[in-house]
């Protein structure tokens, strides 16, 4: 797209300019957004009118400079945060506080709904990481049989089976992402949400991190990556959304279109003028 329009976005690539509302809730749809803002303490805003709509089985890259708002985004796509004004609604449900304080309606959203948060310092908690692991299950009240097996298959999945008896504190950072990434493989939720998934990554880890976001997109699942990294969301998007700094939509489109506007990248802190056209052909077409 590339036009600076904050719109919605629809299966298809489909694109309605802000301001059309949908008469009713789309079940194509996992996550409908419209018109929210949010605020820190009533003072620092952190979103500034979002309308967009994220479709089952996509992969979308929220695309923005730091302290745009998209982790903001995605953690009120998780449920910790609520919007100060408009409305999300995930599943085909509202998703709102009152609605989470129902333990049913709370338990069938975080058995589908999943965030890796940027630090994962703040996300690992446990003692070892089979038992960090094992936590998600555990609180699905499956079977000791069922729970182990999706430990197994996790831990085998990620790469990490020599790391069980390891306390996640220990490890390193490439490590401990893969831990979080475990934890929540073990949830098998049916959507991903990614806060700046490869920031402390070395070359080798990000390279593989990009191969799991694509198999876990080509099995179906909804993804939703929060990153400033131009070339990791030409690798993994379906579709990119891009934030400005004054915390708006400033565009939504198909990787190619946004990578290729340099007008639009350069206005919202993304690139600059010196990018030479060789990175920017690299990137848009990756």
């Amino acid at each position: 797209m590339g036009s600076g329009t904050a719109g919605y976005f629809y299966p298809g690539g489909h694109f309605r300019p802000v301001g059309k509302r949908l008469r009713k809730l789309d079940s194509a749809n996992i996550f409908e957004i419209e018109h929210v803002f949010f605020d820190y303490d009533g003072k620092q805003q952190a979103l500034n009118d979002i309308s967009l709509h994220i479709p089952a089985g996509s992969s979308v890259v929220i695309l923005g400079a730091n302290g745009c708002g998209k982790s903001t985004l995605l953690k009120l796509l998780d449920g910790p945060y609520f919007p100060s004004q408009g409305q999300i609604s995930a599943f085909g449900s509202p998703l709102t506080e009152e609605a989470l304080r129902d333990d049913m309606a709370n338990f069938a959203f975080r058995r589908k709904v999943g965030l890796v948060f940027q630090d994962s310092d703040v996300q690992l908690f446990s003692p070892s990481v089979l038992d960090e692991v094992a936590f998600a299950p555990l609180q699905l009240g499956l079977s000791t049989a069922e729970v182990e097996q999706r430990v197994e298959e996790a831990l085998q999945a990620l790469r990490i089976e020599k790391l069980r008896d390891r306390a996640p504190h220990r490890l390193s950072g490439g490590e401990k992402r893969r831990v979080a990434l475990a934890s929540l493989l073990s949830l098998r939720p049916d959507v991903w949400l990614l806060d700046e998934p490869t920031t402390g990554l070395d070359p080798r880890s990000q390279a593989w991190l990009v191969d799991f976001i694509l198999q876990e997109q080509n099995s179906g699942k909804t993804l939703v990556t929060a990153t400033h990294d131009l070339e990791i969301a030409g690798k993994i998007a379906s579709s990119i959304v891009v934030f400005d700094e004054d915390h708006r939509i400033a565009a939504v489109g198909q990787p190619g279109d946004i990578l290729r506007n340099h007008e639009l990248l350069h206005r919202c802190n993304l690139a600059h003028y010196h990018l030479s056209a060789l990175e920017a052909e690299k990137n848009s077409s990756s």
